[in-house]
C-alpha cells in the first residue's frame, strides 16, 4: 500500500505557523482506492485535486493499494480501520458489505444531488432494499462487434432481434463464415454471451436473482436460455476451436473477415483497430432482443466509491461522493480513464464506439456487472466452464446443469 497526498506532520506544521486557526479549518477525509494502473491513477489524482481545489478547507489523504491486495486489505480495513471513502464494484459485487452493515446507505446523496435521474441507468445495481449504498462513476458497454465488409458480403443486414441473428448466421455459415466468434481459453468471453443470452431470455431481475443464488440451474427458464443458446451452438455458427483460442486470437479472425460477429466489451476496439479495422468496416450493435417486451438490461462492468460504515467524516465524504456523481466531474474523469460515465448528462468525445456505447447504456433499464463479478468466484469459475463445455458438446446441457446446481447448493449455503 502506498500512502499519497500530504502527511499528518506537514499539515500539522502548517497549522501551528497559521496560529493554530488552520488546524481548526482543515478537515481530512481519508480515501482508500485501487486505481493504481498508470491511467487510472492521473485520472483519480486530478479528480482529487478538483475537488480540494472546490474545497480549500478539506485535505484529501489517498491510500492506494495494487488490484489482487484490495480485494483482501478491503475486508480488513471495513472491519479494523475504516477510511471515509472506497472504491469497490456495483450489483452484487457490493452486496455482501451492504449485507454485512459495512457500506453506509446513501440515499440521501442521490436525492439532494439529483442522481436518480442522472444515474438512472445505474441506479438498480447500487439499489438494495430500497437504497442506495455508493456513486458509480465509470463503466464501459459490451455489445456486438460486427464486420460491415462480411454483412456486405453475404446480403445481411444488422439484425432487429434473435430471430434475424440466427437467420444471418445461416447466410454466413454458408459462406464459410464463423457467424459468432469468440475464445474461451480463459472462459471469461463466454460468460458475457450466457448473460446476454440470459438477460434477453429471462431480464434483469432473474439474471440477478440466479447469480446470487436464489433460483436454481435446474429452473425451467435457465433451460429456455440455453435453448435460445443452442440456436446458435447447434448449427455450428460458433468459431469452432474456441476453447482453445484466447480473445485476441478470436479478434483476429473478425479483423480477417473469417468471422462476422463478436460478443465483446468496448476495450476491444484497439485491438480491432491495431488489426487494421477501421470505422468504415467495424460496426457496434447492442445484443439484440430474444423475449419481445423485456426491459432491455446491459453489461457494463461498473466501478464505485462507497462511504464505509466506519467512516469518521461523514458529511465531507457525502460531499466528495455528490462531486463524483455531477456531469462535469465525469465528463472529465472519463474522458482522461478512456471509459464511460455514468451521468447521462455527461459530455463524450467524438469516438464512434464511446458514443454508441454511452447512448445505449445511458437508456438501459438496469446494468449487470459481468458473470465473474455478479457471482461468487467459486460460482463463476464453475459457470464458465459450463458455459464452455455448451458451447464445445451441448448434448451434455443436463449434466452441465446438474452440476451448476450441485455448486450453488454448496456455495451460497
Amino acid at each position: 500500500m502506498l500512502h499519497l497526498k500530504k502527511t499528518a506532520g506537514l499539515a500539522l506544521s502548517v497549522a501551528l505557523l497559521a496560529g493554530g486557526s488552520a488546524l481548526a479549518q482543515q478537515r481530512t477525509l481519508v480515501f482508500n482506492t485501487d486505481t493504481s494502473d498508470p491511467a487510472p491513477r492521473a485520472a483519480f489524482d486530478q479528480l482529487i485535486a478538483d475537488f480540494e481545489a472546490e474545497n480549500p478547507d478539506i485535505d484529501v489523504v489517498v491510500n492506494m493499494f495494487d488490484h489482487e491486495g484490495y480485494k483482501t486489505a478491503i475486508r480488513n480495513f471495513l472491519t479494523a480501520d475504516s477510511p471515509d471513502l472506497a472504491n469497490w464494484y456495483a450489483g452484487n459485487r457490493m452486496a455482501p458489505f451492504v449485507n454485512a452493515g459495512q457500506f453506509m446507505d446513501v440515499s440521501d446523496v442521490w436525492e439532494s444531488a439529483g442522481l436518480n435521474e442522472s444515474l438512472a441507468s445505474a441506479r438498480a445495481s447500487m439499489t438494495i432494499d430500497d437504497k442506495q449504498w455508493g456513486v458509480p462513476y465509470t463503466y464501459y458497454q459490451w455489445g456486438i462487434y460486427y464486420n460491415k465488409d462480411v454483412y456486405a458480403q453475404v446480403g445481411a443486414e444488422v439484425p432487429a432481434n434473435w430471430d434475424e441473428f440466427i437467420a444471418n448466421c445461416a447466410l454466413f455459415k454458408e459462406a464459410g463464415i464463423d457467424c459468432l466468434t469468440t475464445g474461451t481459453s480463459a472462459l471469461w468471453p463466454g460468460a458475457g454471451i450466457f448473460d446476454y443470452m440470459n438477460l434477453r431470455t429471462n431480464g434483469y431481475e432473474f439474471h440477478m436473482a440466479l447469480t446470487a443464488g436464489e433460483v436454481p440451474w435446474t429452473d425451467q427458464r435457465v433451460r429456455d436460455t440455453f435453448a435460445q443458446w443452442a440456436r446458435l451452438v447447434e448449427p455450428g455458427y460458433v468459431t469452432e476451436n474456441h476453447a482453445a483460442i484466447d480473445w485476441q486470437d478470436a479478434a483476429t479472425l473478425l479483423v480477417q473477415g473469417r468471422a462476422a460477429n463478436y460478443v465483446m466489451g468496448n476495450f476491444a476496439v484497439a485491438t480491432f483497430m491495431d488489426g487494421g479495422m477501421t470505422e468504415d468496416n467495424l460496426g457496434f450493435m447492442p445484443f439484440p432482443e430474444i423475449t419481445p417486451g423485456i426491459p432491455r438490461a446491459e453489461d457494463a462492468p461498473t466501478d464505485t466509491v462507497h462511504i464505509p460504515a466506519g467512516a469518521k467524516n461523514v458529511e465531507d465524504a457525502k460531499l466528495f461522493l455528490a462531486f463524483l456523481g455531477r456531469a462535469d466531474t465525469q465528463t472529465r474523469l472519463n474522458a482522461a480513464l478512456g471509459q464511460l460515465p455514468v451521468n447521462n448528462q455527461s459530455e463524450v468525445g467524438t469516438d464512434p464506439y464511446l458514443t454508441a456505447g454511452f447512448a445505449m447504456l445511458s437508456d438501459a433499464y438496469a446494468l449487470a456487472q459481468f458473470f465473474d463479478r455478479d457471482a461468487p468466484a467459486e460460482m463463476a469459475k464453475i459457470g464458465m466452464e459450463g458455459f464452455q463445455e455448451f458451447m464445445v458438446r451441448p448434448e451434455n446441457l443436463e449434466d452441465i446443469l446438474q452440476r451448476l446446481e450441485a455448486a450453488r447448493q454448496r456455495i451460497y449455503n
